[in-house]
């Protein structure tokens, strides 16, 4: 290790202990506060003792007309999106975050899908010191309130030997520290305006991937956008235009990028409508450039777009075998433009692609719930397009790829703690590296997917790739979380290699048959402290013979993260 690593990582250290030193100082002092419990202002909520009933008339008058969120007093600090509150589905309102687990689950992964209006007039709002960043009233009517959110992340990447092998480190160490924070202003119930601002240090030994803009970014806008929203046609409807998160998406072809310091952001407009059983999305983005490394120099990289719309539709809800059921119906259009290696199609040479541009028309359906103490998720996609080769000589190639994800769990209801036991498999079609004409067949994931989903690391795309494996997940306390998952993963086309995101493998000739490996993964997260989570993640890479015969190798990884958020 040379002088400059040491003292980089020394600095990083040095960043840790003084952040650990001031999360216990906040800690300790919020802690002293809320032995300070004021009483609500207002006096029809002050004579109550019982605080289970939910009779709203009982909010006075100013808090009636504020007060957005659902659930009693608003407090699931989430909108009230009625049946759509349920979905496991696209977007915010089914994706919040994995770890903000049992009591502290009102943090989302986007965090202006939070709604902290139900604080105007919850008894038990100062429960929690940083309740008074929540909802900041700025008039007298308390109708124009400042919300506040932050999280300062820190993490230890440990990885034998990443991208199978075929990376050119071994034994890497990398020290991750992401700070963000963000302002929520409410002016009315129509006008929103949300800001967000990214740091992110990243030192350690054997590093890699620190000139790519995903670990290192000095302050920046990760995102900011200008909300117009208000009751139209009997639906909730609203416009976001500027930049901001995109998880509308199965989380199999893209999502926010967690597993990095600094994530996705997209720059663009989207628009939503909710009725009481459909809702309708539709966006058109670019997404945000984070590779200059100076203040506040992101913006629009005009080589990756992303566009179309979702529709979701819940069905009329039943029991089976007394237990509350509900599917939802989502069809869906998403399309990609982008170039650069990305695009690129391998050949039969290792390290040489045809380069060029594509268009990807991802056109699926979902269908998703719970039957019973059953969950259900299967989606289907079909990919058409167009590949234009860089080559003026050559002819635009067709798209003709699909995809097929599946998930089946049970849900243990008699088990202490919530216990599901699940099977996930799917399946992208892979192309063939021979061929330079006809329908192009590989599916393209061009974005990270969620990790977890199916290689913890990403260092493995799902593009060419038949998987299966179990999938379970345990709370066996309200603060702890455990979750396994392990795919064993085969090639769909052997005339094809495998894929990282933006890259191929160097399987050519010299890889055969379709067996990949099986990569076993394990999450345990532990909430030590209100706002404050540790997860310890584990995984691996246990690499076919023929993978290994070809250059690649058996690898381990290993993620240890505390996360602190308000």
């Amino acid at each position: 290790m040379n002088k400059s690593t040491i003292l980089a990582s020394l600095k990083v250290v040095n960043h840790i202990c003084f952040s650990l030193l001031l999360l216990t100082s906040i800690h300790t002092y919020a802690k002293d506060q809320t032995k300070q419990t004021l009483l609500p202002t207002d006096s029809k909520i002050q004579n109550k003792t019982d605080s289970t009933f939910t009779d709203y008339s009982n909010l006075n008058n100013r808090c009636a007309k504020i007060v957005t969120a659902a659930g009693k007093y608003g407090n699931t600090r989430h909108p009230d999106w009625g049946v759509f509150n349920k979905h496991s589905g696209f977007g915010p309102v089914g994706n919040y975050s994995w770890y903000a687990f049992g009591q502290y689950a009102p943090y989302a992964q986007a965090r202006w899908a939070e709604d902290w209006s139900g604080l105007c007039n919850d008894p038990h709002k100062n429960d929690d010191w940083f309740n008074r960043l929540k909802y900041i009233p700025l008039n007298d009517s308390g109708d124009i309130w400042l919300s506040l959110n932050g999280n300062e992340r820190f993490r230890h990447v440990f990885d034998s030997k990443p991208y199978m092998g075929f990376g050119a480190k071994t034994n890497s160490n990398r020290l991750l520290i992401r700070s963000v924070y963000g302002a929520d202003l409410h002016i009315g119930s129509h006008v929103r305006a949300y800001a967000e601002l990214i740091n992110g240090v990243a030192g350690g030994s054997n590093t890699f991937g620190y000139q790519t803009g995903f670990q290192r970014k000095r302050l920046d806008m990760q995102q900011g956008f200008l909300e117009i929203k208000g009751n139209l046609l009997g639906a909730k409807m609203g416009a976001m235009g500027g930049r901001q998160y995109f998880v509308d998406a199965p989380l199999s072809m893209t999502s926010a990028r967690e597993l990095t310091n600094i994530r996705y952001s997209w720059d663009g407009f989207r628009g939503y409508a909710f009725w009481k059983n459909f809702r309708v999305d539709i966006f058109d983005f670019w997404q945000t450039d984070f590779s200059k490394d100076h203040v506040f120099g992101a913006g629009p990289s005009y080589n990756a777009r992303m566009f179309g719309g979702l529709a979701s539709y819940a069905l009329p809800s039943f029991k089976v075998q007394n237990v509350n059921s509900q599917l939802y119906l989502d069809a869906f259009y998403i399309g990609y433009l982008y170039n650069g290696n990305a695009a690129g199609l391998p050949t039969p040479t290792p390290g040489k692609n045809r380069q060029g541009s594509t268009r990807r028309d991802n056109i699926g359906g979902r269908l998703n719930g719970n039957i019973g103490n059953f969950t259900i998720d299967i989606t289907g996609i079909y990919q058409g397009g167009e590949f234009r080769p860089a080559n003026s000589g050559s002819k635009t190639r067709p798209v003709r790829a699909y995809a097929f994800d599946a998930i089946f769990a049970y849900n243990f209801k008699n088990v202490p703690g919530n216990l599901s036991l699940g099977l996930q498999s799917d399946y992208f079609s892979g192309g063939n590296y021979h061929k330079d004409h006809g329908a192009v067949r590989n599916f393209a994931v061009p974005y990270f997917t969620t990790a977890n989903y199916q290689d913890m690391t990403l260092y493995l795309a799902t593009s060419n790739t038949v998987s299966t494996g179990p999938l379970i997940t345990y709370n066996p306390t309200k603060k702890a979380l455990v979750k396994l998952h392990a795919p064993v993963i085969w090639r769909a086309n052997t005339n094809d290699t495998i894929y990282g995101v933006g890259f191929n493998y160097p399987l050519r000739d010299n890889y055969s048959g379709g067996f990949v490996g099986a990569i076993p993964q394990f999450t345990l997260a532990y909430a030590i402290a209100p706002h404050l989570v540790l997860t310890g993640d584990f995984g691996g890479v246990l690499a076919s013979q023929s993978i290994k015969k070809a250059g690649g190798n058996d690898s381990a990884f290993l993620m240890e993260t505390l996360d602190f958020r308000f």
